[in-house]
């Protein structure tokens, strides 16, 4: 079969204008391709290295953190204000339109003033159930209110009964004891009384005696019998002396018999006191005074590790700050602060109250503690104003987004 010459071919492709073209005109077409490729990769390459950049500090990769954690840089810290923020804040557009270079961000809670209050079980409760809870969620209670019993009361209760009738006892045993030192000491001051009128006796009959003898009116015996029994009632006498000195020389309440009497009824008020303080871990009390924030047990439930309830004084609302340790030397006491939050749908206020003493890691954006290992910040306290701690009284740690006005000057606190 004859061969087809490009004439003869159906389609006109134009290779052949195309090849006579590019060789009459001297191969100029080529390097004018590769010329337009370098411009096109020289308009890539900035556009590439902004966009890797805004990519790195937005997602901060692995990568690009252990980069900051060898060479110990910080995002942002060769500029005087630094605009980097700490990783997953997000600034409400209209924070973020006001935003100023000086302006300090941190992320913040809401919290109590004295921050919130575990009210656990009693020291020493033992195995003991809640038997009654006797407040409710956003109760106000007074400092030693009774908040909650345990099913121990009972069994306490009949303790502190019989603590207090065997006190009752002992206090009747010690008033008969006083009673009778008191009577055996009469006792003895009547036997002395008798003894010395015996002896009395006894002596006049010896000399009338003795005299009757002497005029051989009566016999040697009879004066004899006198005789013994002067000597007889003298012994008495010595003898009642003895006895009565014995109760006379001390005090009534320091009578032997007294002190031990006294000692027991001491006894039985310290087992008393005791079965009181038992008592008392049947009941769970308030250790501040505040509002109820939470309930976390029920009736015949053992009281859980996390405590039986927890409650705060809302009568003044604080937030807590995490501010990045490269900025905390523009916080100053009595700042003012700005803090908004979504949930809230307005702005609440208020100022610096304190600052922390110690940097700590980042606990505000995520529980994953190897996520903020590289976060370094010190917590402030912030004493939201009257209309803010009002509307932030319902909402204990809800997080917001702080931030701090470090040009305006302090203003004193009233």
């Amino acid at each position: 079969m004859p061969a087809e010459t490009p004439s003869d071919l159906p389609i006109d492709l134009g290779l052949g204008a195309g090849l006579e073209a590019g060789l009459g005109t001297g191969a100029q077409r080529p390097p004018r391709r590769i010329f337009r490729k370098i411009w096109l990769l020289v308009l890539l390459i900035p556009v590439l290295m902004f966009s890797g950049a805004v990519i790195g500090l937005y997602f901060q990769p692995p990568g690009l953190q252990k980069f900051y954690a060898l060479t110990g840089l910080q995002p942002g810290g060769g500029s005087s204000a630094p605009i980097a923020l700490p990783p997953k804040i997000t600034l409400p557009p209209k924070m973020a339109e006001t935003m100023l270079p000086t302006d300090v961000i941190g992320l913040a809670r809401i919290l109590p003033r004295g921050d919130i209050s575990i009210v656990a079980a009693p020291f020493g409760a033992g195995d003991a159930r809640v038997a009654d809870i006797m407040v409710s969620v956003g109760d106000k209670v007074a400092k030693g209110a009774p908040l909650a019993w345990l099913d121990n009361r009972t069994a306490l209760e009949s303790a502190v009964l019989m603590a207090e009738a065997n006190l009752a006892i002992r206090q009747a045993g010690l008033m008969q004891t006083r009673a009778a030192v008191a009577a055996s000491r009469d006792e003895a001051q009547a036997a002395l009384d008798q003894a010395v009128t015996n002896a009395t006796e006894a002596r006049t009959n010896l000399a009338r005696s003795q005299e009757l003898f002497d005029r051989s009116v009566t016999t040697e015996a009879t004066l004899d019998a006198m005789r013994s029994a002067a000597a007889g009632t003298a012994l008495a006498v010595t003898r009642a002396e003895a006895t009565l000195n014995r109760f006379s020389s001390l005090a009534l309440d320091e009578q032997p018999d007294v002190v031990v009497a006294a000692r027991n009824v001491d006894a039985a008020q310290a087992e008393l006191a005791r079965a009181n303080l038992d008592l008392a871990r049947a009941a769970v009390v308030a250790p501040i005074a505040g509002t109820i924030l939470e309930i976390h047990a029920t009736p015949g439930q053992r009281p859980p590790s996390e405590g039986i309830m927890e409650m705060g004084d809302t009568s003044q609302m604080m937030a807590e700050v995490e501010i990045w340790q490269d900025r905390i030397s523009a916080i100053e006491l009595d700042q003012a602060v700005e803090l908004v939050t979504a949930a809230l749908g307005q702005t609440l206020r208020g100022r610096v109250d304190s600052i922390g003493l110690t940097v700590g890691r980042q606990g505000m954006i995520s529980d994953d503690a190897a996520e903020n290992k590289d976060a370094r910040v010190i917590r402030i306290l912030v004493a939201l104003d009257q209309g803010s701690s009002e509307l932030a009284a319902r909402f204990t740690n809800l997080e917001l987004i702080a931030r701090i006005d470090t040009t305006a000057p302090p203003q004193a606190a009233q």
